[in-house]
């Protein structure tokens, strides 16, 4: 397990009943390159309240340079900003 928590850029979309759910995500690799990675499952999501932050936490599956990862988004409400928690493996 590797933590990370650094800032994304995401491509997400709500519903009409305001439901957000990450499409793809854009991060810097170690050596400055941009990495696109296109989410193909959302296996799980919660909201979670902590310190009066609301955030949703989404555990997401994606194929990475020919890698299957296992990562935890969380956005945060407030912000409306997206983090990279950890990658799961």
């Amino acid at each position: 397990m590797e933590h990370i928590n650094f800032p994304v850029d995401v491509i997400s979309i709500c519903s009409a009943s305001g439901e957000i759910r990450p499409l793809r995500l854009r991060m810097e690799t170690e050596d400055h390159k941009l990495l696109r990675v296109d989410i193909d499952e959302i296996i799980s999501s919660k909201k979670i309240q902590y310190v009066g932050i609301e955030a949703h936490i989404f555990l997401c599956r994606a194929t990475v340079r020919e890698k299957q990862w296992l990562f935890e988004l969380k956005y945060t409400i407030r912000s409306h900003s997206w983090c990279l928690m950890r990658k799961v493996c």
